[in-house]
């Protein structure tokens, strides 16, 4: 999984399908969540881009996109938010939120 800062973030989420997990190192929801995400991106089978913001070195990009708590991932299409979601986030119901914009 890529680490990304706020200068690539445009870059890394202009095309296609991209995963954005919001966190903290700092944070044990946020550890948990880094657990699930290699199964969803095995599961995807690299149809989908997954990619980490931490907040503490990117608070603008956080403050961007409204990231109030952590976890908070969000589904990018083509650069642009589709879905949000806050908390720990289960590989199957993510993996479902992603077939949505396959």
């Amino acid at each position: 999984m890529l680490e990304i800062e706020e200068k690539d973030f445009e870059k890394e989420t202009k095309e296609g399908i991209t995963l954005v997990d919001f966190f903290a190192t700092w944070c044990a929801p946020c550890r948990m969540m880094a657990q699930i995400l290699p199964d969803i991106e095995s599961e995807l089978d690299g149809k989908v881009k997954i990619v980490k913001v931490d907040v503490d070195k990117n608070p603008n990009l956080a403050r961007q996109y409204g990231v109030m708590s952590i976890p908070t991932l969000i589904i990018f299409k083509d650069g642009k938010e589709q879905e949000k979601h806050i908390g720990i986030w289960q590989s199957d119901d993510c993996v479902t939120a992603l077939k949505k914009y396959l």
